[in-house]
């Protein structure tokens, strides 16, 4: 048997590891989105494990991995390494199940993390620019005291902990045709995809990474993990740049497909979970939505998307929405040149508030290599009720005979 032909994890491990959550891990529930279903043509629904203690789905994996170490294991104590979900997840299993634990989290992960993983009682220490990176230190801390490596996918124990939300999703929606799934290491789409083929085997499965960290696509088609070059993506949560061998095997085996998304689909779909749903969800957490939003009619439906998670930097959050809005085409930011005379700035205010648009913000520039001794450049950032209204806005600035250039 090569390290590419591992034993898959199976239904009864899954079951076993449901048994061993009870009274852990809540059961989280399962809200239908209107919103998609115009859009596919059937019902879709969101599993909510933003809604799951910690906010995220990791506590399931690590819960189940932590219970089956032995008294001796515990107490070594347990190293991990994270961006922040899986962080709080092994921090609240390791406070529950009575052993320390130190989480190596990468520099510059969001503050809100870092603090609510202390709060469950872990030691925080930084290490790298990436997971990945974090994790080739919590390695080393494992070696170095014996601690031992709760890894956030490679590992039997964390896939089938992860796998229990498959076993809810049939049962909340027994008639489901398409489970789509946000992936970063694979061990959650592992899991699922474990359970749901194991009962359901017509369902198809489908795992959204992000596009600037979608290890997935290339390790497939190489038919082994290859690690990527570089990354770069809002999505925190699942920028991981290699798979294990043991969530290559399952994706390959069990997964139908994988999609990717920019970060202005992730931007559009949690404005859409926001806005719609009333569902606080983070970057790496909407990446299912944002890939059923980009391609409505390759979902089968009934269609449920598992949210991942909801740990959100407010900043992070402001900042996104600012891009969902732009990526959506509600906010919409000019430059325009106009006169430097007199009631021009006005003229310009009236065509834009005659077209229905909101300024909400209006610079003056009256220097650049561009500009002529009689002209002025204003800058406008402008809310929309859409793109089809931005292009309108901007057809109607240049049917007045204004220069309107995109910033």
């Amino acid at each position: 048997m090569t390290s590419l032909d591992l034993p898959l994890v199976g239904l009864a491990e899954i079951e076993a590891a449901r048994r061993l959550l009870d009274g852990v891990a809540r059961t989280t529930p399962m809200e239908g989105s209107r919103a998609l279903a115009d859009q596919v043509g059937g019902p879709v629904y969101l599993k909510c494990e933003n809604l799951q203690r910690t906010g995220s789905f990791k506590i399931r994996g690590a819960y189940v991995r932590i219970a089956r170490l032995s008294d001796e294991e515990r107490s070594r104590g347990v190293v991990a390494a994270s961006a922040g979900n899986h962080a709080q997840g092994v921090a609240l299993a390791a406070a529950l199940l009575g052993c320390e634990a130190t989480v190596f989290m990468p520099v510059g992960a969001p503050i809100p993390k870092v603090q609510a993983t202390k709060a469950y009682g872990a030691t925080v220490r930084h290490a790298g620019a990436t997971v990945d990176e974090a994790l080739v230190a919590a390695g080393a801390f494992a070696t170095e005291t014996g601690a031992v490596l709760i890894h956030p996918f490679d590992h039997a124990d964390v896939i089938a902990g992860q796998g229990t939300v498959g076993l809810e999703i049939l049962e909340q929606c027994p008639e489901v045709r398409t489970v789509v799934v946000c992936t970063g290491g694979g061990g959650l789409v592992s899991g699922i995809a474990a359970a749901v083929k194991a009962l359901r085997p017509d369902v198809e499965v489908v795992a959204a990474q992000a596009a600037g960290a979608a290890s997935f696509p290339p390790s497939l088609a190489a038919g082994k993990p290859i690690p990527l070059a570089s990354m770069a993506t809002m999505a925190d949560g699942i920028a991981v740049g290699r798979p294990s061998d043991m969530t290559f095997s399952h994706v390959r085996d069990l997964v139908d497909r994988v999609v990717t998304v920019d970060d202005d689909a992730l931007s559009r779909a949690l404005l859409l979970s926001l806005e719609r749903a009333k569902l606080v969800v983070e970057p790496a957490g909407v990446a299912g939505l944002a890939a059923v939003m980009q391609d409505p009619a390759s979902f089968a439906p009934p269609v449920v998307v598992v949210l991942s998670g909801g740990n959100i930097d407010p900043l992070l959050l402001s900042k996104v929405i600012r891009h969902g809005l732009i990526a959506a085409g509600r906010f919409l930011s000019m430059s325009v040149r106009i006169p430097d005379r007199p009631g021009e700035l006005a003229r310009l205010l009236g065509v834009l508030a005659e077209a229905g648009a909101n300024v909400l913000d209006v610079e003056h520039q009256r220097t650049g290599k561009e500009l002529h001794l009689d002209e002025v450049e204003v800058d406008l950032q402008v809310e929309t009720r859409g793109a089809e209204h931005a292009e309108l806005l901007v057809a109607t600035l240049s049917q007045a005979s204004y220069h309107v250039r995109p910033s």
